[in-house]
């Protein structure tokens, strides 16, 4: 439980909605396999929870995605309100790649394990390819989308980290587009290593799409390095309008 709270934040409301929405998730997981419905609780467990913490959410670029296609969206990473702040915001079938221990939370790895989301082993790079191959045969498949945090963690300190490669060799391997996507201010909401979130502003900002179909898998790395580059000079923008730059 005490990993529970340090996750879903130190806030009762959170936590009572979460016990509630995840209960919900796993009533309606019997009824239907494809995840789909599991998707929108979810996607209500996250309005909640941003309307519970006063936070707002503006979004830009919607006109740049079809809710019906597939891509790999990926994102910067600040806080842990990221994932409500997309699932909430995004209207995309997607799923997360996530680390394998969020798996082992009661209730959040439940849902988690029966709406489809990937865990990734990171302690075993072997595992970890093949995770990476089974995530573009699912997106092909199942033809959902699937967001990624690249940074494979949260930022400490809001600057932009390195990118790993493994969301674009999903999405070259998928064929499918991959959709840069800026979260701007959660960080100032929910700091990292902070408790209960603060009431206020956060933008999610998507780019347009960069098809990867004339991209093989040796290309992977000067994609990745041009992808985190067009996210690095959005967040420099935003620092520079915002007068901190």
């Amino acid at each position: 439980m005490k990993r529970l709270r340090g996750l879903l934040f130190a806030d009762p409301a959170i936590i009572l909605a979460t016990i509630v929405f995840g209960t919900a998730s796993l009533i309606v997981s019997f009824f239907d396999s494809t995840g789909r419905a599991q998707i929108r609780v979810a996607r209500a467990w996250a309005r909640t929870l941003l309307a519970v913490s006063g936070v707002r959410v503006s979004v830009e670029g919607l006109e740049h995605i079809d809710p019906n296609a597939s891509y790999v969206f990926i994102a910067n990473h600040l806080s842990y309100m990221d994932t409500p702040v997309a699932l909430a915001n995004i209207p995309a079938q997607f799923r997360f790649l996530a680390k394998r221990g969020l798996f082992q939370i009661p209730l959040l790895g439940t849902h988690l394990s029966r709406a489809g989301h990937i865990p990734v082993p990171r302690e075993d790079p072997r595992g970890a390819v093949k995770t990476l191959q089974r995530a573009a045969d699912t997106i092909k498949e199942k033809q959902i989308s699937l967001l990624i945090f690249p940074e494979g963690g949260r930022s400490r300190d809001g600057v932009l980290q390195a990118f790993k490669e493994g969301g674009i060799y999903i999405a070259i391997r998928a064929g499918v587009p991959v959709a840069p996507t800026i979260i701007i201010g959660t960080d100032a909401v929910l700091p990292y290593g902070g408790g209960a979130p603060q009431a206020g502003a956060v933008t999610l900002r998507i780019l347009p799409p960069i098809e990867t179909r004339e991209y093989s898998l040796k290309d992977r790395g000067a994609l990745t390095e041009r992808l985190r580059a067009l996210i690095a000079s959005e967040l420099e923008r935003e620092l520079t309008t915002a007068g901190l730059g």
